[in-house]
């Protein structure tokens, strides 16, 4: 074990203690609360709503404990962003990559967030007068459609002409966000989570069942209040280290090449887990809105229904990782829990770890007393995966 990797786990010296065995050796696991369960405890400009993402207290703890300001932190299955803005925040450079171009929409605008002022001045810029016919009236009141395919039809117009800028990236995340949900906070009816958007002949029996019908939204004022919301607490040196972050965004598979070697010092990462999160079918009306072909994006996301199909593909990505990791550099490689904890897909990770050339760190297992996740779905805690965290920790000598 390298000696920061050894302090690195030295340092928690609360919580349960066990070993892994793996290709003959044994490895130490580490079993606690590693942060907080409470909601919002990180910085507000997080709060974008996207499947299956992790908190930022989680990439955190490793790029506080195993990297300096100016290390370069990468991402390779980018989501929403969670790492790559976390690692800005706290002053590092930042890579991220995502097979999803929904993945860039959410997380560019963020690391270099505007002026409310200047978001309200180019929305009052934005004519909301678009004559198709609304055809999503179990999501929207007709003139909330009006207004949503006014903006889409305002970015597709920008880009074409080479006009889309910062500000229009970043109302268009915004927007993106603002889509579906379960408040009034949302352009639409109540609907499931933000994250998990369900088809028009589902929403149709949500209503029925609900006894409801979509009223009005006023887009601009939503988009307007979601922005004040992000930025809220943004201080002058976090925004200087935004736009120090030097990011290089990708978008492509997670195995393909597309960072200088060796350098990356630390990857916090989480990849599909199997086939229990379908992103294609969460994200159809975000892509429709933001003109993206979800059935295109859904051929290229890894949904491997086996663990050996799993497990094949991410020895690639082990590979690549390898690759670009310096010298001393580490991966956190978070699997969370799947099919009610039978599957621990940590031990199928650590060989594919030390077959790339990685050298074995531990096993880190973040165990919370609630989340808001295991409340919504109406589940035990710690079970169904919603309450832990399952880190496999690997140094490249």
């Amino acid at each position: 074990m390298g000696k920061a990797g050894r302090d690195f786990l030295d340092g928690f010296q609360e919580g349960a203690r066990s070993e892994v065995a793996c290709l003959g050796s044994t490895y130490p696991v580490l079993t606690r609360e590693f942060w907080t369960s409470r909601q919002r405890q990180a910085h507000a400009l997080h709060e974008v709503s996207y499947r299956a993402c992790y908190k930022p207290q989680l990439p955190r703890l490793f790029i506080e404990g195993l990297t300096e300001p100016g290390d370069r932190v990468y991402d390779p299955f980018s989501g929403r962003g969670t790492t790559a803005l976390e690692a800005a925040l706290l002053g590092r450079r930042v890579a991220a990559n995502d097979i999803n171009p929904l993945s860039r929409i959410l997380l560019e605008p963020r690391l270099a967030p505007p002026e409310p002022g200047a978001v309200e001045a180019r929305l009052r810029e934005i004519p909301l007068d678009c004559p198709e016919a609304p055809e999503l009236g179990m999501f929207f009141h007709g003139d909330t459609e009006r207004e949503i395919r006014s903006l889409r039809a305002w970015f597709q117009e920008r880009e074409r002409g080479g006009a889309f800028d910062a500000l229009d990236g970043w109302i268009r995340m915004v927007a993106t966000n603002r889509l579906t949900g379960h408040s009034p906070g949302f352009f639409s009816v109540y609907t499931l989570p933000p994250n998990q958007a369900v088809g028009p002949a589902q929403q149709v029996e949500i209503n029925r069942k609900r006894g409801q019908v979509p009223a009005y939204r006023d887009t601009r004022a939503l988009i307007l209040r979601k922005t004040r919301q992000l930025v809220a607490g943004l201080t002058p040196e976090e925004h200087r280290r935004l736009r120090a972050s030097d990011p290089r965004l990708l978008t492509g598979p997670a195995a393909a090449p597309g960072l200088e070697a060796g350098s990356v010092r630390l990857t916090v990462t989480s990849p599909p887990f199997l086939d229990v999160v379908q992103y294609q079918a969460d994200n159809w009306l975000r892509c429709w809105f933001c003109g993206l072909d979800a059935a295109e994006v859904g051929r290229g996301i890894t949904m491997a229904r086996t663990v050996e199909a799993w497990s094949r593909a991410m020895a690639e990505v082990f590979g690549e990782l390898h690759r670009v990791t310096a010298p001393g550099g580490h991966v956190a490689f978070e699997v969370g829990e799947v099919r009610k904890g039978t599957v621990r897909l940590e031990e199928v990770v650590l060989p594919l770890g030390a077959a790339a050339g990685f050298a074995i760190e531990g096993v880190l297992i973040n165990q919370q007393a609630f989340t808001k996740t295991a409340n919504i779905w109406g589940v035990s805690n710690n079970t169904h995966g919603t309450n832990s965290n399952r880190i496999a920790l690997f140094r490249k000598a």
